[in-house]
C-alpha cells in the first residue's frame, strides 16, 4: 500500500528523519480500530494563562518536532488561535498570546477591522507552506484562511466563503489543478443540521464549483449533522476522510468520529463509508466539560511505512486528546 501523507521540508539537521512519532500500541485487551492514548488529555484546559479551555486544535510535523495551532477560549470566553510547539507531539508549549495575523493586502486589512472570534483550526502542508483554516467571525461564521512558514509569522488571506460556514479543511495538494476544500455550510446559531461539501479555487480567493459530498444518516450516530475533520489522507484507494458526526439525544448533541473514502480525482464522489463510529465520548474527559459528550477530530499524523496514524481531537470542548490507529485498518473499516 502506497500513501502520500503531508511532506513538510526537511530541516538542515535532517529533522524529518529524526522526528519521533507519538504512538502507543493498541492495548492487548482491545480490538477497537481506534484506541485512546493513556496520556490523555495531553493539553489541559489551563495550559495557557487566563485560558478557560483549549481544544479542537491542529498539529503537523515541523522541523525535528511538531507545531500546531490551538483553539484557546479565554476567561472572557473569547475564542482565538494560538501557536504551539512540541518536541514529541505530546508535551506542548503554547504561546500565551493569540496569533497576530498580518494581512496579505489592504482588502484583508478591512476584514481585520472587526474581530468576533476565531476557532476550530486545521493546518495543512500545501506546496511550500503551512496553511491554516479556521472558523472566522465576520457577520457570522465563515472560513478564514492564512499561512505560515515558521509558526511565528502568520499571513491572513481573504475569507473563503460567505457566512454561514464552518469546518473548512484544505486538501494537501491541488485537485485537477485547483485548490480544494471540504466545508460544512451552516447558519448563524448552533447548527442543528449540516452536510459536507467540496469547493474549488484557482487562487485561494475565489471559490466555486461546489459539490455535495456527504449527508447525515437518519436514526444513527450521525443523524443530525456531520463535518470534515483532519486534512484528508491520500492513499492508493482514495482520500481517507475522518469526520465528526452528531446525533441529537434527549440530553443534547453527541459528537463522535467516523470515516469515509473519497475518489482521488473527484473527491466529491464517495467510494466507501463506515457505518458505525470509530470513537465516541465514552470516557470522562470526553463526557464531562464545557460541552458534554464531544469527540471532535482536527488533525492526523501519518507514519505510512509503519502503518500508523495518530489523531488529535477535542474532548468535551475543554481539552486536547490523542488516539491511534493503523492506516490499513482504517481503510478496511470504511469498506467493511
Amino acid at each position: 500500500m502506497t500513501t502520500h501523507p503531508e511532506a513538510p521540508p526537511r530541516d538542515e539537521r535532517g529533522g524529518a528523519a529524526a522526528r519521533p512519532f507519538p504512538w502507543e500500541d493498541r492495548p492487548s485487551a482491545s480490538s477497537d480500530v481506534v484506541w485512546r492514548s493513556s496520556r490523555n488529555p495531553i493539553v489541559t484546559r489551563d495550559a495557557v494563562t487566563r485560558a478557560n479551555s483549549i481544544f479542537n486544535s491542529a498539529v503537523v510535523p515541523y522541523e525535528d518536532g511538531f507545531a500546531g495551532v490551538f483553539r484557546v477560549d479565554d476567561r472572557r470566553r473569547v475564542m482565538n488561535l494560538h501557536a504551539g510547539r512540541s518536541g514529541d507531539g505530546v508535551a506542548w508549549e503554547i504561546e500565551p498570546e493569540p496569533i497576530a495575523f498580518v494581512p496579505q493586502d489592504e482588502r484583508v486589512a478591512e476584514l481585520q477591522e472587526r474581530f468576533d472570534y476565531a476557532y476550530d483550526p486545521r493546518v495543512t502542508w500545501l506546496e511550500d507552506r503551512y496553511y491554516v483554516t479556521w472558523c472566522n467571525g465576520y457577520h457570522g461564521p465563515t472560513i478564514g484562511i492564512g499561512y505560515t512558514h515558521d509558526f511565528t509569522t502568520f499571513t491572513q488571506l481573504e475569507n473563503a466563503f460567505l457566512p454561514f460556514n464552518r469546518n473548512g479543511v484544505l486538501f494537501p495538494r491541488r485537485i485537477g489543478g485547483s485548490y480544494a476544500m471540504l466545508n460544512r455550510p451552516s447558519d448563524g446559531g448552533h447548527t442543528a443540521f449540516g452536510d459536507i461539501f467540496y469547493s474549488e479555487s484557482p487562487d485561494l480567493v475565489h471559490w466555486g464549483r461546489h459539490r455535495h459530498v456527504l449527508a447525515p444518516v437518519p436514526w444513527t450516530w450521525e443523524s443530525t449533522k456531520i463535518g470534515p475533520g483532519p486534512t484528508p489522507i491520500e492513499t492508493e484507494a482514495g482520500w481517507l476522510m475522518l469526520y465528526h458526526g452528531v446525533l441529537t439525544s434527549c440530553n443534547g448533541f453527541v459528537y463522535s468520529m467516523g470515516a469515509a473514502l473519497l475518489d482521488l480525482d473527484e473527491p466529491w464522489r464517495v467510494v466507501a463509508r463506515g457505518s458505525s463510529f470509530l470513537l465516541a465520548p465514552h470516557v470522562q474527559y470526553e463526557q464531562v466539560g464545557d460541552v458534554p459528550n464531544v469527540v471532535f477530530p482536527c488533525a492526523a499524523l501519518v507514519d505510512a511505512p509503519r502503518d500508523r496514524v495518530t489523531i488529535y481531537y477535542g474532548g468535551a470542548d475543554t481539552v486536547v486528546c490523542m488516539a491511534h490507529a493503523h492506516l490499513s485498518e482504517l481503510l478496511a473499516f470504511v469498506r467493511s
